[in-house]
């Protein structure tokens, strides 16, 4: 087994862990065909941290599958944007780790 990790995305975990569940169980070579081409922000991310997996662990694509695709929360930027008499309001920016793990597939 071999793991990925990509740390502080500037993504938000809420919107990377629908398309997280998506690949997981997947024949490594399907996911990251199916996220190349996905239309979302998140999916960029997954497909680089799923490929370096895919590297890490020496094997073909072919021949791994995706054990688990989990998003973590990370560190949240903080902002603020002037408002009406003299006040600010909060902008919460949030930040992502994205871990996937791979495995040769056939194994338990």
């Amino acid at each position: 087994m071999s793991r990925a990790l990509l740390k502080h995305v500037r993504l938000s975990p809420i919107k990377a862990r629908l398309i997280a569940s998506e690949i997981q169980g997947l024949n490594a070579e399907k996911a990251l065909a199916s996220l190349q081409f996905a239309p979302n922000k998140a999916a960029r991310f997954i497909y680089k941290a799923l490929a370096s997996a895919v590297a890490n662990s020496g094997l073909d694509a072919s021949k791994t599958i995706v054990k688990s695709a989990r998003v973590d929360k990370a560190a949240i930027l903080r902002r603020f944007t002037p408002r009406a008499r003299g006040r600010a309001t909060p902008i919460r920016k949030p930040t992502s780790h994205i871990l996937v793990e791979v495995e040769k597939e056939g194994d338990k």
